[in-house]
């Protein structure tokens, strides 16, 4: 039954947390679209539970606002893509894939980090073209890292006062 809820709180962080949507009736059509969705895909069969949540264990992981939109955009078009399998003609089916691209289009900048991400993966680091790049890149690198660093310290400190 857990497992169950699993989708619907994930869409529900997603949709909060962009400020979609505030309006309860909304959230609450959304559950019953959701619902209709489990029906269709059998959520509710015994394997749902193996191996645990797919989504809602990785948002813990992600904490900052910035970082949290990389992998909420991430999910929407995984979500998305599910969708595109299934059939359209059913309402509940077309209106959570409207709010899934209306939430899509308000994340153009977390799907274009998720790339830099992915190409990064890629990166063959035993070729010896790349090493050159990557040392050619080495200072500015970080050169960024300090910069970073030394805008997170300023922030986290508390502003001292003169004892005069």
């Amino acid at each position: 039954m857990i497992c169950q809820t699993y989708s619907f709180f994930v869409l529900s962080v997603i949709m909060i947390y962009f400020g979609r949507f505030g309006n309860s009736l909304i959230l609450a059509q959304l559950q019953k679209d959701i619902d209709q969705l489990k029906a269709d895909f059998n959520s509710s069969h015994s394997d749902v539970a193996d191996g645990g949540p797919i989504f809602t264990e990785k948002l813990t992981n992600w904490t900052e606002r910035n970082e949290k939109r990389i992998i909420l955009s991430q999910i929407v078009s995984m979500y998305l893509e599910m969708l595109e399998n299934t059939d359209k003609s059913k309402p509940h089916v077309r209106h959570i894939s409207e709010e899934l691209y209306t939430l899509k289009n308000s994340l153009p900048d977390g799907l274009k980090k998720m790339k830099d991400l992915m190409d990064l993966t890629k990166l063959q680091m035993s070729d010896l073209k790349i090493q050159r790049k990557a040392v050619n890149e080495l200072f500015s690198v970080l050169q960024k890292l300090a910069e970073t660093s030394t805008l997170k310290r300023k922030r986290s400190q508390p502003q001292r006062r003169c004892k005069c």
